[in-house]
């Protein structure tokens, strides 16, 4: 969204203009064109002329054929050529700034207006033409996790893909156990070792003590409960540390601290002086 990379790709294609229309409809022009799914506009390529094409100082450059002279290097037909080099480049910016102001309050500037993919231009046009569009496909933008294109029904959401509304429908998987890496299987074999002495202090519970020949022997299901349950406490914040350890925030943060330590070591590297 932010359009700084990623795997969808961005299409581009022309629209007929014609003389004397206003309003055109994008999602026909999708259709048009054998675009199947439905098409967002990211980009439309309509700008006034350039400023500077509309300045003209007919003082400048008189009698001495300089203008000529500039017009051999593509100077020209901007501006005049001796502007670029008698005058510094803020003086050609006060004049755009002034020409593009008179088109904005005294003409009617150059826009457009895009809702729901119907495009409106301003002014109407005066002659038929073509115009450039950037745009997405759905089909290609909206794509599920796994690949495939989820289809249209009453229970999907926009454009074909069923929302994530709450933790029981987000795309989460249960891992394969095959797939559990040795820090992971540890982790599991402690809880579940954890589960089986809170299993073994509820089977010592049923019977609080045992005959033996002469007395009687007390097992120690309260101690064994406690122990269990604190267990299975500090492995359960353990995971959540960990998890959170391999956050994105978490990660930005410590290249911040590594960029922090390093700018304090190269504070420390002396300095050569440099004999030319």
């Amino acid at each position: 969204e932010a359009e700084v990379g990623g795997s969808v790709t961005k299409h581009s294609g022309l629209l007929d203009v014609v003389a004397n229309q206003q309003d055109y409809d994008l999602d026909q022009w999708a259709i048009d064109n054998n675009i199947e799914g439905g098409i967002e506009i990211r980009r439309i390529f309509y700008e006034a002329p350039p400023a500077i094409l509309r300045y003209f100082d007919p003082y400048a450059g008189t009698g001495t054929g300089i203008q000529s002279l500039m017009d051999a290097f593509d100077f020209g037909s901007y501006s005049p050529g001796v502007n670029f080099l008698l005058m510094p480049a803020s003086y050609d910016m006060l004049k755009v700034q002034a020409i593009e102001f008179n088109d904005q309050i005294r003409r009617s500037a150059y826009s457009f207006e895009i809702l729901n993919n119907k495009l409106t231009l301003f002014p109407i046009p005066a002659k038929s033409g073509t115009l450039r569009i950037e745009y997405y496909k759905l089909s290609e933008k909206y794509q599920a996790t796994e690949g495939t294109l989820i289809t249209n029904n009453s229970e999907s959401g926009c454009c074909g893909v069923n929302p994530v509304t709450n933790i029981f429908n987000a795309n989460f998987k249960n891992p394969v156990y095959a797939d559990i890496n040795s820090v992971g299987r540890d982790w599991i074999y402690r809880y579940a070792a954890a589960l089986a002495k809170e299993l073994l202090a509820y089977v010592r519970g049923k019977y609080t003590t045992v005959p033996v020949p002469g007395s009687e022997a007390t097992l120690n299901q309260a101690e064994l409960l406690t122990d269990a349950r604190a267990e299975k406490a500090a492995l359960l914040e353990q995971l959540r540390q960990l998890l959170e350890g391999t956050s994105r925030v978490e990660q930005m943060e410590q290249q911040v601290r590594e960029m922090e330590a390093n700018a304090k070591m190269i504070t420390g590297v002396p300095m050569t002086i440099y004999v030319g």
